[in-house]
């Protein structure tokens, strides 16, 4: 007998929002209770010991037994519904991570569903043929491999109805290894398994193979026709690792561009012109490498490459570890990230270091960070971990954003009365995009879409996703009964999902803040801000957390000027005054600078804003009667001469009534 490691991850919108205090009861196949837990503020357990099957059964291909053992896992937390997972696999010595992505309840809903799912076996174990199928020549779809972030799975056959998940590149490529073989087997062979995945991924995505036929997503789970994915499945830290290091690296022919066509199948009940799963096992035992492994079912002139072009992204890794000691702009950039990721996270230190200087408070919230991740917790800022904190920090300040947006949208608890379809415009199909684009933060079957005030075929899509999600027709139309499903979800979301922020008496600093500012906006004074903070002077930095003496307020918030603002279109679109904006900006004249930082007073309810394309017919008085604005606002916003407005020319609008 062995033992492994078992670690729940409680989390909701994409790993932005950590579920603490939700209780875990693990129990054998025979439903024994073993362990009654509860997740940390990081929205994990505590790792738990587990009986298995002994390591050197998952070594051996011909092994007719199970060599591992299944565990059951249910996750309750309130206002969320509740998940039962069958078949968690443990393996001796390796550490498993279940994730669960919790649904909150609807606003209505009295008591959680209680959803159920079975893992299942790994694709190794299945004896079921694999007739992948792939571009027998080079076909220039893309001028460049990029990453997929996120990626489109169809979860199952392509011709099938089922539903189609969103799911990061990174957190796909685990699950996929995960899904296919054994954690346990040598890293050469999880290398070789892994490069494998990748390059059959991004092949799947560089040629259009299935988005070129129509369908709209990248790649399906059907081992059939491409590799196995299990949505919500358990993921396993060897794995996990290795993924991180190297999900931005593939597999292609010397003087070529696209991503070879990385076949593969498990060599023994199932066997193929391409890798066999069992096979890189021999040979990661024999001492080949894993670019060895793969010239050895592949042709000889492969090699591995490096794409760093990865969608949603907002800064790439800068090509050098940060550690203590390192400077300059790419630490302060950690600095910022990691001080936002704590306001969800409080686990994380608060980073005291000067901006860009690698101190020990730096050091401290990178290994804290990477602990609660699953990474080496080591304080060094290699790509792992740098794309890891990107994408956690993309993820919660897009929360943020919507919030934002939904507050300026002036979204109620009534939804519209109108009946909405493919090409309709207007505020209602800006609000109903918007709803949509909120909601798939937490859904993943809910493709998330661009909001432009027109009802376009991703927006069609989006509908169709939700109302087969709630169980309505999938008719694509939005009438009272998906107004009221699409309400339900939005504000059960709201009431039952803890909200990001800052700590009781914590700001995030903005850009453009002053210490008098921040003074002027919490009823306070600079002197009692600097000795609350230990500060020596009166310099600030962008992403820095300080406390707040108690019993201040906050009427008012920071502004970044765009192009074609002016100071008569803020104060109409915030509520408030040119002489206030004037008189808190210290502003002796009218003129405003892109760029410039404005104090502005109020809260920010902002008036709803978008980008409309103009159509051929349109004209300024029908799109202001359409999205009930004025043609004065409409012609001061895009700073129009006249009220001539050409087919394909791109308006910002904003609602005044």
């Amino acid at each position: 007998m062995g033992s492994g490691y078992l670690i729940i991850q409680a989390r909701t919108a994409e790993d932005a929002i950590p579920i603490a205090g939700a209780r875990v009861r693990v129990m054998d196949a025979n439903g024994r209770q073993l362990y009654d837990l509860m997740t940390n503020e990081s929205g994990e357990t505590e790792p738990i010991t587990l009986e298995t099957v002994d390591r050197s059964f998952t070594l051996t291909p011909n092994y007719t037994g199970s060599p591992y053992t299944s565990y059951d896992v249910r996750v309750d937390a309130e206002g969320f519904n509740s998940f039962f997972i069958t078949g968690v696999h443990i393996f001796d010595g390796e550490t498993a991570i279940q994730p669960v992505s919790l649904i909150p309840m609807q606003e209505f809903q009295r008591n959680p569903i209680l959803y159920r799912f079975s893992i299942g076996k790994h694709a190794v174990e299945m004896p079921g043929p694999r007739n992948q199928a792939g571009p027998l020549v080079e076909p220039v779809i893309l001028r460049q491999v990029v990453i997929p972030n996120p990626i489109t799975v169809h979860l199952g056959t392509p011709a099938s109805s089922a539903s189609n998940v969103q799911v990061s590149f990174p957190d796909y490529v685990k699950n996929v290894a995960s899904s296919e073989i054994f954690p346990t087997w040598p890293q050469a062979a999880l290398e070789a398994n892994i490069y494998a995945i990748i390059t059959f991924a991004l092949n799947r995505v560089f040629t259009e193979w299935y988005r070129g036929r129509g369908y709209n997503f990248d790649i399906t789970n059907s081992t059939a026709y491409d590799q196995y994915f299990v949505y919500g499945r358990t993921i396993y830290e060897s794995i996990s690792r290795i993924v991180d290091e190297i999900f931005n690296q593939y597999v292609r022919r010397q003087g070529h561009i696209a991503p070879y066509f990385t076949s593969f199948c498990n060599g023994t009940t199932a066997t193929c012109a391409g890798l066999s799963q069992w096979g890189t096992v021999s040979l990661a035992n024999q001492g080949f490498t894993p670019l060895q492994i793969l010239r050895y079912y592949y042709p000889n002139d492969v090699e591995i490459v490096e794409t760093n072009a990865i969608t949603n992204v907002i800064v790439s890794y800068p090509g050098t570890a940060l550690r203590p000691g390192s400077t300059g702009l790419d630490v302060q950039t950690i600095q910022t990230y990691l001080n936002r990721i704590r306001q969800n996270y409080p686990a994380i230190p608060l980073i005291t270091d000067e901006p860009g200087v690698f101190g020990s408070s730096t050091q401290a919230a990178v290994k804290k960070f990477q602990s609660i991740f699953g990474l080496a917790a080591d304080g060094i800022v290699g790509k792992a971990t740098w794309y890891k904190i990107s994408a956690l920090y993309t993820a919660v300040t897009r929360l943020a954003e919507l919030d934002s947006e939904g507050t300026a949208l002036g979204i109620g608890t009534v939804p519209p009365s109108s009946t909405l379809s493919w090409g309709d415009t207007g505020i209602d199909v800006l609000t109903l995009q918007y709803i949509l684009s909120f909601i798939s933060d937490y859904y993943p079957t809910i493709p998330q879409l661009t909001q432009n005030g027109i009802f376009d075929n991703l927006t069609y899509q989006s509908v169709i996703a939700f109302q087969k999600m709630m169980g309505l027709n999938p008719d694509g139309i939005v009438g009272p009964e998906t107004w009221n499903a699409l309400y339900d979800t939005y504000w059960g979301i709201k009431e039952n999902t803890p909200g990001p922020g800052p700590s009781p008496g914590e700001y995030v600093v903005q850009p453009g803040d002053s210490l008098w500012l921040l003074a002027q906006k919490y009823n306070t004074t600079v002197e009692a801000i600097m000795a609350l903070n230990n500060l020596t002077s009166d310099m600030i930095y962008v992403g820095q957390v300080l406390k707040i003496p108690s019993g201040g307020t906050t009427p008012g918030f920071t502004y970044t000027v765009q192009p074609n603002d002016t100071l008569w279109l803020l104060a109409q679109r915030f509520h408030t005054t040119v002489d206030a904006i004037k008189t808190l900006n210290n502003l002796t004249s009218d003129e405003l600078q892109i760029g410039q930082i404005l104090q502005i007073t109020g809260t920010m309810r902002e008036l709803p804003s978008f980008t409309y394309t103009v159509l051929p017919d349109d004209n300024l008085c029908q799109l202001a009667e359409r999205f009930q604005t004025s043609i004065d606002m409409i012609r001061a916003l895009n700073n129009l001469p006249t009220n001539m407005v050409y087919i394909g020319q791109v308006l910002i609008i904003i609602v005044e009534k």
